[in-house]
């Protein structure tokens, strides 16, 4: 079939190129999703990278973070303090970034009467300019760090810290529970997804992201970064460039109250996926480490956060393509089915799967906003989702 306006055998390499275009992008999104999970899983059995923990006790202090955190943070202070750890080795600081609430105040009258909490404060930054310049005025040999919402159970702090026993482990992250406004647990299909295929990959080469409400890291191994950028995927990836390992301890265990909805979800992960773009767009996460933790960040990070970009791609070449097959056809009506699935979640009409599906589609395209964002330049600071608090 001839092309109007294209000269003979351009046709058929159009069509090449939207068949290539959509089995690339069928292709990666099937391995980012199921694949590498389930590689990953197997490859953990086969082949398991042990830490070995034992019970030690470093001098710890925990940072918390905090831009207008006056309606928590009073009993996140509490909560550190009643940590199963020597009061003698761990000490909490408050690291106020320009809270002009009731926050200093609140950490001040606890200080006042606990000298193991320290505030400090800081002109507007950030997240990741604030933790930076709090470490600097902080010697112990562990830094643990907590977002100011989070509630830690007595154990978690022993057992991040076990983890150092191992001299090759530098980052620790834990496990969030996620709850929902009233209490009731939440933990969504999406987050269990996402915390088996995390132990799987500590098992292997080391985690690839962590998570801001509980994880440690030595001293001797923080590192500063673009105050742009953010220690959840960061950290992982630049320490083991440097030959260190990020591992996850699941008996670390911490609590959050779940966002109220997708739609309060969705600004919180805009600001992640803009930081995660900068990370892979300047390439620093291609810089370096052993090939198996490559594999990991380019099957786990670098594909999810194209996971938009992919979706658009495999959209418009099955529409383009719907007359030139069935299996082109049986794809265009899975998604049109799919997105019809997350309009009625968006709705909130009971549908089996209706909620799930509008969930996964709200954090794909946070992934593409997140993209524009990075190119555009657009600086996003960190900002409490709706319901967490």
């Amino acid at each position: 079939m001839r092309f109007p306006g294209l000269p003979p055998g351009s046709g058929v390499r159009v069509t090449a190129v939207r068949k290539a275009l959509f089995w690339t992008s069928a292709g990666a999104l099937a391995w980012t999703h199921v694949g590498y999970p389930l590689a990953a899983a197997a490859l953990a059995r086969l082949r398991p990278r042990a830490v070995r923990k034992a019970a030690v006790e470093p001098d710890v202090t925990v940072v918390v973070a905090a831009h207008y955190e006056e309606s928590v943070i009073g009993a996140r202070v509490e909560n550190l303090l009643g940590l199963d750890y020597p009061a003698e080795k761990l000490r909490i600081v408050v690291a106020s970034d320009a809270s002009t609430d009731r926050t200093d105040e609140i950490v001040e009258e606890i200080a006042g009467a606990e000298p193991r909490v320290r505030l400090l404060r800081f002109p507007r930054g950030g997240k990741t300019a604030t933790q930076d310049a709090a470490v600097r005025e902080i010697e112990s040999e562990v830094l643990a760090f907590s977002d100011a919402n989070s509630v830690w159970e007595p154990g978690a702090l022993r057992a991040l810290v076990r983890n150092f026993a191992d001299p090759e482990v530098a980052y620790v992250c834990g496990q969030v529970r996620l709850e929902q406004p009233d209490g009731r647990s939440r933990e969504s299909v999406y987050w269990r997804y996402e915390l088996w295929l995390r132990d799987s990959e500590s098992r292997l080469a080391g985690i690839t992201g962590g998570n801001g409400a509980i994880y440690a890291v030595r001293r001797a191994d923080y590192l500063e970064t673009d105050p742009r950028l953010g220690h959840d995927f960061g950290f992982p990836y630049r320490l083991a460039q440097r030959g260190r390992r990020a591992v996850y301890e699941p008996e670390a265990l911490a609590s959050e109250k779940a966002a109220r909805s997708s739609e309060d979800e969705y600004g919180r992960r805009i600001r992640m996926h803009s930081q995660g773009w900068l990370h892979v767009l300047g390439g620093h996460v291609f810089k370096g480490g052993e090939p198996l933790f490559l594999f990991e960040i380019v099957s786990h990070r670098v594909l999810r956060y194209g996971s938009g970009l992919l979706h658009v791609a495999l959209l418009g070449s099955s529409l383009t393509l719907a007359r030139r097959g069935r299996v082109y056809r049986q794809a265009l009506v899975a998604q049109l089915a799919a997105l019809a699935l997350a309009a009625a979640g968006r709705e909130r009409i009971p549908v089996p799967g209706a909620a799930l599906a509008y969930h996964y589609f709200v954090l794909t395209a946070a992934t593409v906003v997140g993209l524009v964002r990075s190119l555009e330049g657009v600086e996003t600071t960190w900002e409490k989702a709706e319901g967490t608090r």
